[in-house]
């Protein structure tokens, strides 16, 4: 199994605790709630929070990147939520794949809602949908591709969206953008890694070695082919996350004063790779691993 080590990551800054303040307040306003999943991760970018914060309301599950993710294991995670009974919807916001299927996902969603308003003659009454998930996954250029302009502010670094902000989209829908909101604490070591892997703690707060370690050893495990396809070397079994780290730094030439590699630059570089996709498309956590979640 992989060789794990302590990657000890605490997130909850200050302005969450206003962002929770914020949705309950607002959640009077809307017609149902979109929640944003990173579709390599859908159980550790889900904040454990929004059920309880939203509940009543209709949902929508966006898998987002999927792009990134493994297809068929996205398929399973579709039926997943679905079961729980969430419409759900696959897309890619960078690329824009998916996204246009979005306004028609919100009104089959809310078709009763929508009847309910004819009969009492409120026809054409716009759909407000409440936009939600954490830091970095992916929501203001979903919200920008969804607009087809760009409305909200975005950048690769979690938690720059800071106030909510309402976003037409057409004559019928409008969007509350949302700050991002993060698990108050991770109770489970390996929830805090996912996000770390895919960028949605800030890379500041933790130990890039270490956690570029964890990511080798997952990797060598669970993805071994693509491992030794694009680092050019075969994972020994029982290797660390460090050897192996030291092998792709061997064989990408990143070796320094007295034959040392150059293990730091590495880790950025497998990251970054991993993150961008270069790495090919994986998802870190199936339906089946959660029980019955």
């Amino acid at each position: 199994m992989e060789n794990r080590q302590n990657l000890n990551i605490q997130w909850y800054p200050g302005h969450m605790t206003k962002t929770r303040r914020m949705i309950a307040d607002q959640l009077k306003n809307v017609d149902a709630v979109c929640e944003l999943l990173d579709a390599r991760i859908p159980i550790s970018s889900r904040n454990p929070d929004v059920d309880e914060l939203t509940a009543g309301k209709p949902r929508l599950v966006v898998l987002n990147r999927a792009d990134q993710a493994d297809p068929a294991k996205t398929r399973l995670w579709a039926a997943y939520f679905r079961e729980k009974g969430y419409a759900v919807l696959e897309c890619s916001a960078k690329g824009g794949d998916g996204v246009e299927r979005f306004p028609a996902a919100v009104r089959a969603l809310l078709t009763d809602k929508l009847r309910a308003y004819a009969e009492k003659g409120q026809v054409g009454r716009t759909m407000r949908v409440m936009i939600l998930g954490i830091p970095n996954v992916g929501k203001s250029t979903f919200i920008n591709r969804v607009a087809k302009r760009k409305t909200a502010k975005t950048e690769d670094r979690p938690g720059v969206t800071r106030a909510k902000q309402w976003v037409p989209i057409d004559q019928g829908l409008e969007l509350l953008d949302t700050p991002g909101i993060l698990w108050p604490k991770f109770e489970d070591q390996s929830v805090g890694l996912n996000l770390a892997f895919t960028g949605a703690v800030r890379d500041e707060v933790i130990d890039i070695e270490t956690l570029a370690c964890n990511l080798m050893s997952y990797l060598a495990a669970r993805y071994p082919e693509q491992l030794s396809e694009r680092y050019k070397f075969q994972p020994q079994p029982g290797a660390s996350g460090y050897e192996l780290l030291e092998q792709a730094g061997q064989k990408r030439g990143f070796v320094i004063r007295g034959g040392e590699i150059d293990t730091e630059r590495m880790a950025k570089i497998l990251l970054d790779e991993f993150r961008g996709g270069k790495l090919g498309r994986f998802s870190l956590e199936t339906p089946e691993e959660q029980g019955n979640g």
